[in-house]
């Protein structure tokens, strides 16, 4: 994201509304800390479908309390950052408005104890992240980059509702708790490596995990403040957030190991080794911001209280620190031009504010003590333990984010001045005061890490267990082996920041020739796309006669497939033979039938096609459907009325030709419904729903009319909606009309 454009300035206070919002939400989840560190899980259920077992119910504990603070406090600062950045950009309005819906939607996630209130938020978070990917959508990239974000993260979240449903059906609860709570029963289950699959799949996509990593650098297209916000701190860790809710239900079994900790462990190793290929510091965020979700991913999958304790560690101080980092290269970017560290240098005498918050998030991300991020890379490598695959991937990892943090700290502050603009200079405090305050917090954290774990870390970490965790974080670990390991990392991490430049180069160079991780994406939107102006060339004709035929060709299938693979046909027993009246109609039927087929002039073709529809009207008050009478017989008049009107003008036409084809269509589509129809009057009433509406229209409607406390009240909606598809059709038809009457002057 460049320079906010120019435009009308939009002064007032209204621009701090959304971040005095948010901060006023964080103050009131802070008042929760306290009890629930203490074992309290306060609760909040309404009732949504109660026959179906859906309820809007939001439940605290550890893991959800902390995931608010989270989305509370950073959304604060970045809608404050956010109405400065944008100050003089008319779009200042739209964006504040969207992270203010995100934010709803990622508070609604973390706190949802019900499945169908937990998808409906993760939808919501897909929708809003998608129009804020796409902010500039002037721009090609930015469209892209938004779609897919939408389409890999929206695959998730069908997989997420798949999976959830099949383990609500198997434990007999959409309460997450109570899935938790019948863990045993869910991993038992034959089903249980599917729902594993659907689950892994939402959490992959969404938490960008290899094959799906490639979407959340590409997704930097977005404005500085919305990248800190939903791609550091946030939305990007609802997929490890699903990970370690489900964690009691399914954690602890071989499968939650080999598909988390290797998936994991392949996506922080690449991410890292990619982070030092971007000369954009923003994209460099990126791809350690994926490392990051590797590492929490990979520490999550080997599901031991040490290793739970040190991911949720891990994931509060990444938070502060990226976020933070995210904020001051927009300062950066801000204050000197450009976003590139190649061309900046020496700026730390003009951006002392900008160079002091980046230098502290640095550290943290560096893991140089007394910074939290110190104690949590060190909890990382003790609970790595014997597995020495997870601990040279937490090592090498570890040490590409020391060269990174060196390369955004150092690179653009230290060395010749070098700046794009001439006089650079810190921008205003509404724009450092956050990354200031975060990476103060990254350190206080640190200093205290008792506090700290007690507080939010262990609470999380038991949420995550289902139990008590007797691990425990420490500034000092003594002499062992974390700290040996720790002092590789430094090692390791200063020399691939001094050989920075010749790995980038070399990087460079070996990537056109490496497959793209994202191939399989492009291919499969080639493909869909490819298919899509294929039927479309097939089907879109622009004839209607072929229109018709393929809808009709369609319901006929959709009717015989209903009769042959439902219930056996049986053939109805009349109470009456047919008499003469019921004759009388079937040949009136019939008669204007073959009139509206055989005649050569249109108005007697639409008058016999009324003589159809009056037939049939009098069927309805032969069998006392008064009402459904009069309905037909005004629709017949309006049907007349306009058709007759549209083609009062065209030229004559002779007889209509014979078409076999369109005959087999007719006869197919005819005698289905009429086969169908006699196969309902063959099957027993169910006079379930008959006796429902008689015995409480007038109780709960006070209606004694029941057809019109159906309509009315049971069906207020639906008939809402019909009246609507009217509306919309008499308005279309009267402008097709005018335009019909200006063509033919």
């Amino acid at each position: 994201m460049g320079k906010p454009e120019a435009g009308d300035g939009q002064a007032g206070l209204w621009r701090l509304v959304p971040a005095v919002l948010a901060a006023a939400a964080f103050l009131w989840f802070a008042g929760f800390v306290g009890p629930v560190s203490r074992g309290a899980t306060p609760e909040a259920v309404l009732p949504w479908a109660p026959s179906l077992g859906v309820e809007f119910s939001l439940r605290l504990d550890g893991l959800s309390l902390a995931f608010a603070l989270l989305i509370a406090g950073i959304g604060a600062i970045c809608l404050l950052y956010a109405a400065a950045y944008f100050r003089s950009d008319p779009r200042l309005t739209k964006l504040l408005v969207t992270l203010s819906l995100f934010a709803v939607s990622m508070l609604g996630l973390v706190l949802a104890d019900d499945v169908v209130t937990l998808f409906l938020f993760w939808e919501g978070t897909t929708i809003t992240s998608w129009i804020l990917v796409g902010f500039d959508h002037e721009r090609a990239s930015a469209r892209a980059a938004a779609l897919q974000a939408l389409l890999v993260t929206g695959l998730g979240g069908l997989a997420l509702l798949a999976g959830l449903l099949l383990v609500g059906g198997e434990v007999g609860s959409l309460r997450l708790s109570g899935m938790n709570a019948a863990g045993d029963l869910l991993r038992a289950a034959p089903i249980y490596p599917w729902v594993l699959a659907l689950v892994a799949v939402a959490a992959f996509t969404k938490s960008a995990q290899f094959p799906f990593q490639f979407w959340l650098p590409n997704a930097m297209a977005a404005p500085t403040p919305v990248s800190a916000y939903l791609h550091s701190a946030t939305m990007v860790k609802a997929g490890v957030y699903l990970l370690a809710r489900l964690s009691p239900a399914m954690g602890g079994t071989e499968a939650w190991f080999w598909t988390l900790a290797p998936v994991g462990g392949l996506t922080m190793a690449l991410s890292a080794v990619w982070a030092l290929r971007q000369p954009d510091l923003k994209m460099m965020l990126a791809f350690t911001t994926v490392t990051a979700l590797g590492m929490m991913t990979m520490l999550i999958g080997v599901g031991t209280p040490e290793a739970v304790l040190a991911a949720m560690c891990f994931l509060i101080v990444h938070a502060l620190y990226k976020a933070g980092l995210f904020l001051g290269v927009g300062m950066i970017e801000k204050g000197a031009g450009t976003r590139d560290y190649m061309a900046l240098g020496g700026l730390r005498g003009a951006l002392p504010l900008s160079f002091a918050a980046i230098a502290l998030a640095a550290l943290a991300m560096a893991g140089a003590p007394p910074f939290l991020g110190f104690v949590a890379k060190e909890a990382g490598y003790a609970a790595a333990g014997d597995l020495a695959v997870a601990v040279a991937a937490l090592v090498l990892a570890n040490a590409l984010m020391v060269a990174c943090g060196g390369l955004v700290a150092i690179r653009p502050f230290f060395g010749p001045v070098r700046s794009p603009k001439a006089r650079p200079a810190d921008p205003d405090w509404a724009l450092w005061l956050g990354p200031c305050a975060l990476a103060m917090l990254g350190l206080a954290f640190g200093l205290a890490p008792g506090a700290t774990e007690r507080a939010l870390v262990g609470p999380m970490a038991a949420a995550v267990t289902g139990g008590p965790i007797h691990a425990h974080l420490a500034l000092w670990h003594g002499f062992g082996a974390p700290l040996v390991l720790t002092l590789v990392t430094y090692a390791l991490g200063v020399g691939l920041y001094l050989a920075a430049d010749r790995l980038r180069g070399g990087l460079a160079a070996a990537e056109p020739r490496l497959p793209r991780t994202e191939g399989w994406y492009d291919a499969g939107l080639a493909g869909l796309t490819a298919f899509a102006r294929a039927v479309t060339r097939r089907v879109q004709d622009g004839a209607m006669t072929s229109y018709l035929r393929r809808t009709f060709t369609a319901f006929a299938l959709l009717v015989w497939g209903a009769l042959l693979l439902g219930q056996a046909f049986r053939w109805p027993s009349l109470a009456a033979p047919p008499d003469l009246i019921d004759w009388t109609i079937v040949i009136l039927i019939v008669l204007s039938a073959g009139l509206v087929l055989r005649t050569t002039s249109r108005l007697t073709a639409i008058a016999a096609l009324g003589g159809i529809g009056a037939g049939i009207a009098i069927v309805f008050v032969l069998y006392g459907a008064i009402d459904v009478a009069m309905t037909q017989l005004f629709v017949e008049i309006l049907v007349v009325i306009f058709i007759a009107i549209a083609m009062v003008r065209l030229p004559a036409t002779g007889p209509m030709p014979f078409r076999p084809r369109d005959a087999a269509v007719a006869a197919a589509l005819g005698i289905g419904i009429a086969a169908g129809t006699l196969a309902m009057l063959g099957t027993d009433l169910d006079r379930f729903m008959t006796t429902f509406f008689e015995t409480a229209s007038y109780p709960q409607a006070k209606g004694r009319n029941v057809v019109n406390v159906i309509l009315v009240d049971f069906r207020g909606l639906d008939t809402m909606g019909e009246i609507a598809v009217i509306v919309i059709a008499g308005v279309a038809a009267v402008a097709a009309l005018r335009a019909g009457r200006g063509a033919l002057r």
